[in-house]
């Protein structure tokens, strides 16, 4: 995220404060009561998206609707528990500290850490990334598939004779890049079974093998076309992965952070000793 240059003018931060608490407003605006109790704008919105898979289904012109149904039917429910004193059951207790506790820490990592990677460090994560890689040859070539050894033998005659590579594939290629001239477009070392990729990858460019190939897949007659350096990915394909990469450290730094700060005691000895096998494996915190 840029970061701004200068200091907002006096009346742009206050029609921005304005703005703020409109805002805040509409999401308390009360659309509906059962009983006494209210149902809010932001209310609704959260129920829509704790809800969001049953009512994926429903039309989008009629899911606020269907979400707000819903959430009447909950308050109904909700005030038939409150009259039969359900509120001072020890299960509903527990259940309702665990779902704060979600809450506080969903919405602590929305605020902390969810919104604080920057493209700046996308950016930068993405060159150190890509200053460290190996660099990594690929080839492109062409194929073309057969059941037996001799009549792969025959391809490679008809070939030496003068025919057109391209052209056999396309007739007689029993594999499914036969109809498009035998072509498998770039590959790296590791993308094929290795008997093909041995074979690739020993020939010239504009060179074809002068023995079949076996494979498991049958007999192979290869044609490589060319060999390049592999380019690395632009960032706009990978910034998501680098994205969520930057998440899971930033989340990981923080909840270490926060157990440096509170005492953590687990009674279960069995449960302890997972726990502490697990964290063994963690990343380190950078």
């Amino acid at each position: 995220m840029s970061k701004l240059k200068t200091a907002l003018k006096p009346a742009v931060a206050a029609g921005l404060i304005c703005v703020s608490a409109t805002l805040a407003l509409a999401e308390q605006n009360v659309i509906a009561k059962v009983g006494d109790m209210e149902i809010t704008e932001q209310e609704l919105a959260f129920a829509a998206a704790d809800l969001q898979q049953e009512f994926a289904q429903v039309p989008a012109d009629k899911r606020r609707g269907a979400v707000l149904s819903a959430l009447i039917d909950i308050k109904l429910l909700a005030a038939k528990a409150i009259a039969d004193g359900v509120e001072d059951n020890d299960t509903f207790k527990s259940q309702m500290e665990f779902l704060r506790s979600r809450a506080l820490h969903n919405l602590y990592f929305q605020q902390n850490i969810a919104e604080s990677v920057s493209d700046d460090e996308i950016r930068e994560r993405y060159e150190t990334e890509v200053a460290a890689m190996e660099p990594q040859t690929e080839i492109k070539a062409r194929h073309i598939l057969v059941e037996t050894e001799e009549a792969a033998k025959e391809i490679i005659s008809e070939l030496e004779g003068g025919a057109d590579f391209t052209e056999l594939a396309k007739e007689k290629s029993t594999g499914p890049s036969g109809p498009n001239g035998g072509d498998l477009g770039f590959f790296a070392k590791g993308q094929m079974v290795p008997e093909f990729e041995q074979a690739a990858f020993a020939l010239d460019d504009g060179a074809y093998t002068k023995e079949p190939v076996k494979t498991q897949f049958g007999w192979h007659v290869i044609l490589k076309a060319e060999e390049r350096e592999k380019a690395a990915p632009e960032l706009d394909q990978v910034s998501d992965q680098i994205r969520q990469v930057l998440l899971r450290q930033k989340y990981f730094n923080a909840v270490e952070g926060a157990r440096e700060d509170i005492d953590i005691e687990i009674m279960d000895e069995e449960l302890k000793g997972q726990i502490d096998a697990a964290r063994q494996n963690l990343p380190k915190s950078e």
